[in-house]
């Protein structure tokens, strides 16, 4: 039990929570991935990666979920 309350003061070390009231839905989702970035990254810096390591990383995954993105077809159009 105490692994779990250890682990959760970890990710809180490094969760950045954006805030929700007064952003539009575009601006709280690209606040969110913003936050998620900057927290992945103080992460990966703690755990000694280079800055160089953490921007290749960190644009090959972005690449990833780019080039693999495939748009739900508009199933109210037929």
């Amino acid at each position: 039990m105490s692994e779990s309350s250890d682990s959760s003061s970890d990710h809180d070390l490094f969760v950045t929570e954006f805030p929700k009231k007064g952003f539009s839905i575009v601006d709280y989702l690209q606040g969110r991935v913003h936050f998620a970035l900057l927290d992945q990254m103080k992460l990966m810096h703690k755990s000694g990666m280079t800055q160089e390591q953490i921007k290749e990383t960190i644009t090959k995954t972005i690449n990833e979920v780019i080039e693999n993105f495939e748009p739900e077809k508009d199933s109210e159009s037929s």
